[in-house]
């Protein structure tokens, strides 16, 4: 997927202006939020479990390489060869080598959110191979050609009708809104795929460093068969996503279930240990692991902004978010969406290349309310604007107004100054105070006729010469 995140304050009105897509976007959040509630409310120490999965994931990104060698050892004893990657160049590189090592042509992936931030589906397929999505949203928006809009639920943007216009148009059966026959469908389709694949690639929400293996969270089982049909299984990790043991699941588990969709736990949970035993009926022959950097070694050189790589990927942050339940993922013009996106895109693209999106919050604080792992989100987005502000460059217009609130703010008396004459030039724009940029959108907040301190100056010289008549 190609970044459009310059192009974010140019593209939201279209967004702002899809009723459709609004309506479909909350009926989905709303839904998901009180379903995450009513679970959360049934574990009384739901704020400890927290506390401690923040506590663990403050320590994994602390010693994260030290870690990431543990988990790199104990990968390769078990038979699986593991490479550590730089960028998305290289890791889509040596997916291509090991494609064509193995004589590849069909490849079956479960839903990755980090092969969609290095690209490799457009990338594979320029190189000659077919990929086929099997996550059913992942699906519905491969043959749509569209990006997913939602962490967990890509295609949470569509209606019933919208997929069964889709499907009609793009498969050839008669049109329906039944979710049954649509899922079924898709299904028909995708099976016959992977007993045909050469390579299943998968993501990984958890590698666990203790015995070099990975888990895996899902609910229609298709990530599973991604690795146990084809002889050759890739897993993409994002060097973040560590725990040092496998009882850490017991924690973090049911934390990412209840906090994703309100479940108590999904209904696939699969942990990968390397390549198929002699003994054993299923699974890959050969295990690959490809462990992503692709600049979230950066996100370390900041003792505040490293807290974002604490993030499990559940998207509770998105279903509570005001901004994106109003203009949904796409608007945010990549990969990751909501108040996480926010303050990790500009880091991972530059922040010259994502600079409105940490200001596209409301600061609610909902969004760190919701964490499961406790990250400060609201805070972060606040340490990403300081930053562009003071890193990227900004407008003259801009930079002037800045100085002058400055000015005026540094004391009381030129406050007050500011604010007489804010109402004299008030009045020569018929009431209505004109603002470069902000009156684009909206009018700026009336001044009052009287300001406050003249307002009690008079109140207190008022008692006063009600106290000296007496």
């Amino acid at each position: 997927m190609i970044p459009k995140t310059k192009e974010f304050k140019k593209e939201l009105p279209k967004h702002l202006g899809n009723k459709a897509l609004i309506r479909n976007i909350d009926r989905a959040t709303r839904l998901t939020v009180e379903k995450r509630n009513k679970s959360v409310a049934e574990i009384p120490e739901w704020e400890d479990m927290r506390e401690k999965a923040n506590q663990i994931r403050s320590d994994v990104i602390r010693n994260l390489y030290q870690y990431l060698d543990d988990f790199e050892k104990n990968a390769v004893d078990n038979g699986i060869i593991v490479n550590r990657t730089k960028d998305a160049e290289e890791a889509n590189l040596i997916a291509k080598k090991i494609a064509k090592e193995h004589n590849a042509k069909l490849i079956v992936k479960a839903k990755s959110m980090l092969t969609e931030e290095i690209g490799f589906n457009s990338y594979m397929i320029k190189e000659g191979y077919d990929v086929i999505e099997t996550d059913l949203g992942e699906y519905i928006l491969q043959i749509a050609n569209e990006p997913p809009s939602h962490l967990i639920g890509p295609a949470i943007h569509k209606s019933r009708s919208d997929i069964g216009k889709l499907f009609s148009e793009k498969l050839g059966v008669p049109y329906s809104e039944d979710p049954k026959f649509l899922t079924e469908t898709a299904k028909n389709i995708i099976r016959e795929k992977f007993f045909k694949a050469d390579i299943g690639v998968s993501g990984a929400n958890f590698g666990i460093v203790e015995n070099g293996g990975i888990a895996i969270v899902e609910n229609e089982g298709n990530a599973r068969m991604c690795f146990t049909v084809p002889k050759i299984h890739i897993a993409f990790i994002g060097m973040e996503r560590l725990l040092p043991r496998v009882k850490d699941l017991s924690l973090f588990l049911p934390l990412l279930s209840r906090s994703a969709n309100g479940q108590k736990m999904t209904s696939y949970v699969t942990m990968l240990t390397g390549p198929r035993k002699k003994e054993a009926y299923d699974g890959p022959e050969k295990t690959y692991y490809i462990i992503v950097d692709n600049k979230r070694s950066t996100f370390l050189e900041d003792e505040k902004l490293k807290e974002a790589l604490y993030c499990i990927r559940c998207s509770a942050c998105y279903n509570v978010c005001p901004v994106y339940q109003n203009i949904g993922g796409h608007a945010y013009g990549w990969v990751y969406q909501g108040p996480i996106g926010a303050i990790i895109t500009p880091q991972l693209l530059g922040l010259e290349n994502a600079p409105d999106l940490p200001f596209a919050s409301s600061l609610c604080g909902s969004c760190t309310d919701v964490c499961p792992v406790k990250i400060p989100l609201h805070n972060l987005l606040l340490h990403q604007r300081k930053r562009i502000i003071s890193e990227v460059k900004t407008s003259t217009i801009e930079k002037m107004m800045f100085k002058a609130f400055g000015y005026f703010t540094s004391s009381s008396s030129k406050f007050q100054r500011a604010g007489n004459w804010g109402r004299i030039f008030q009045k020569l724009f018929l009431n209505k105070t004109f603002v470069p940029g902000w009156s684009k959108t909206r009018e700026f907040p009336k001044l009052a006729e009287e300001s406050f301190n003249k307002w009690w100056r008079e109140k207190e010289r008022n008692n006063d010469d009600g106290k000296s008549s007496h």
